[in-house]
C-alpha cells in the first residue's frame, strides 16, 4: 500500500512538473513586433500554429492560404462551396464576424478555440484601430489587420506568408496577383474609346440591386476597362449594392448586364422593360459564377482575381485572349488546391457566357 502510494506521488510530481514547464513555455512563447495595415504595432507569436479569422473575407483568404492553421471559421461554408474547399473547414467552430450587418462575434467560441492570433482582412474601415485594440484587450489574444483590396492584395498574401512562416506560398499567390493586375493594365490600355463597354452589374432576385460606379463590389469592372453604367449619389458598398428602379436601368441602357444566381436572368428576355434594353435584345447578358465564391465580389476578396480574367475575356476577347476554361483550372488549383477537369470548367462557364 505504501509502495503504491509512493509511486502515485512520484507520478503526480512528474506530471505537475511537466504541466508547469509546458505552461511556462506557453507563457514565455517568443513573440515579434508586427505593424499592421492600420499602423498598430502588435506583439504576435513568432510561430503561429492556430489562427482565427475575424469575418467572411478573412475566412476566404485563410481557407485558401493556410486552411490547416485555421481553428475557427466566421460561418459554415455551404455544401456547394465545400465542393471546392478543404474538407477540414466543415468541422471548425463558427465565431460569427466582427464587422458588417451580421456582426455577431462569439467571444466564448473564439477563446475556447485555442487561437494564437486573430486576423482581420479586407478594406480599411474608419475607427478600425480602436475596434481592434478593444477586441485584443478583451480577449487577451493579438489581433491584427491586413488590408487586402485588389490594389494591395499581392502584398497581403506576402505578409501572410511571413506571419505564418509560409513565404513560398505567399510569394506564389502574390506573384499571381501581380501577373493578373499587370495583364489587366496592359490590356486595358489597348482599348480604344469607341470600344469601351458599359456594364450594369446587378444583384438580387429582381435585378434592381446594382453595384454602382465606385463600389468596392464593382472594382473588377474598372480594372478590366469597362464603364459602370450605373452612377448614384450615395454609394453603397454592401453586397446588395444600391437599389434602383426599372426606369433608371432602362435609361442607363448598358451594353452588357451581369446578373447573379437566383435572379431574373433566365426570364429577362420576356419581361416588360427589360426586354427592350439593348443588352437583353442583343443577348449580351450572363450570370456571374459563384462557386465557391462570387467571382466579382460579395464579399470583395481574392475571388476577384478570378473575376478579372473572366470579365476581361468576356468583354474584350480580342485583347484578353486565352482559354478561359484553361485559366479557370489553373486558378482553382492555385487558390484552392482543387484539381478541376475540363468538363467542370466548362460547366462553371456555361451560364457565364453571352446568350448570342
Amino acid at each position: 500500500m505504501k509502495r503504491a502510494l509512493s509511486l502515485f506521488l512520484i507520478t503526480l510530481l512528474v506530471l505537475t512538473s511537466v504541466f508547469s514547464q509546458a505552461t511556462q513555455e506557453t507563457t514565455q512563447k517568443e513573440t515579434i513586433s508586427f505593424t499592421d495595415s492600420a499602423g498598430r504595432t502588435v506583439e504576435i507569436p513568432a510561430v503561429v500554429e492556430k489562427v482565427a479569422p475575424s469575418g467572411a473575407v478573412a475566412t476566404m483568404f485563410l481557407a485558401s492560404f493556410a486552411p490547416e492553421r485555421m481553428c475557427t471559421v466566421s460561418g459554415r461554408p455551404s455544401s456547394s462551396q465545400m465542393e471546392y474547399l478543404p474538407p477540414e473547414l466543415a468541422s471548425l467552430p463558427e465565431t460569427g464576424q466582427l464587422y458588417g450587418s451580421k456582426a455577431t462575434l462569439n467571444l466564448e467560441e473564439l477563446l475556447s478555440s485555442g487561437a494564437e492570433l486573430v486576423i482581420d482582412l479586407g478594406d480599411y474601415k474608419k475607427g478600425i484601430e480602436e475596434d481592434l485594440d478593444a477586441l485584443q484587450s478583451q480577449i487577451g489574444i493579438p489581433v491584427i489587420f491586413i488590408e487586402s483590396n485588389l490594389d494591395n492584395m499581392a502584398s497581403a498574401f506576402r505578409t501572410l506568408g511571413k506571419i505564418l512562416s509560409m513565404e513560398e506560398r505567399g510569394e506564389a499567390l502574390g506573384a499571381f496577383v501581380d501577373e493578373t493586375m499587370a495583364m489587366a493594365k496592359e490590356n486595358r490600355e489597348k482599348i480604344r474609346d469607341n470600344e469601351v463597354v458599359s456594364v450594369m452589374y446587378t444583384t438580387g432576385t429582381d435585378g434592381l440591386g446594382t453595384n454602382a460606379k465606385g463600389s468596392s463590389q464593382a472594382q473588377v469592372l474598372d480594372i478590366v476597362g469597362a464603364e459602370n453604367a450605373i452612377i448614384v449619389e450615395k454609394l453603397s458598398n454592401k453586397g446588395g449594392g444600391n437599389q434602383i428602379n426599372l426606369e433608371s436601368a432602362m435609361a442607363a441602357d448598358p451594353d452588357v448586364i451581369i446578373f447573379t444566381e437566383d435572379s431574373i436572368a433566365s426570364t429577362v428576355s420576356t419581361l416588360p422593360g427589360w426586354k427592350e434594353m439593348s443588352a437583353v435584345k442583343n443577348g449580351r447578358y450572363c450570370i456571374v459564377p459563384s462557386s465557391p465564391y462570387n467571382w466579382l465580389g460579395n464579399p470583395p476578396s481574392m475571388n476577384m482575381i478570378v473575376g478579372v480574367w473572366w470579365l476581361g475575356n468576356l468583354l474584350y476577347p480580342e485583347y484578353y485572349s486565352y482559354s478561359m476554361s484553361g485559366k479557370i483550372k489553373e486558378i482553382y488549383s492555385l487558390l484552392w488546391n482543387y484539381d478541376m477537369n475540363e468538363e467542370e470548367a466548362k460547366a462553371l462557364l456555361d451560364g457565364a457566357m453571352f446568350k448570342n
